[in-house]
């Protein structure tokens, strides 16, 4: 039910052992924030569905996009400045990282 207390549900059960910890920790911060807005099955619903959106490129129906938006104020930014400051993965094709070991650069 709507505005039921975070302490009625484990919350962790939501977090998956292979899901990378920045993924879990923007989706729990957001159950967090809103948790009494929507019942335990609609938040997780929720939580995926904007990390869907933020790590994937999903797109969803507009009033969706929409209610995501409205849901994560201030939380998206907060966590993009996080992110900014950790190390970035840099993919190099199989031609370049060859051609780098063969010249030694």
């Amino acid at each position: 039910m709507a505005g039921e207390s975070l302490s009625d549900w484990d919350i962790e059960k939501y977090h998956s052992p292979h899901e990378p910890a920045h993924h879990w920790e923007l989706k729990k911060e957001f159950m967090l924030r809103n948790k009494d807005k929507y019942d335990e099955q609609q938040m997780a619903c929720l939580a995926q569905t904007l990390g869907n959106v933020e790590f994937m490129g999903c797109q969803y129906p507009q009033d969706t996009m929409d209610l995501l938006q409205e849901l994560s104020t201030g939380l998206l930014i907060d966590f993009r400045e996080k992110q900014k400051g950790k190390l970035q993965r840099t993919f190099v094709s199989g031609a370049d990282a060859a051609n780098r070991k063969v010249n030694r650069k």
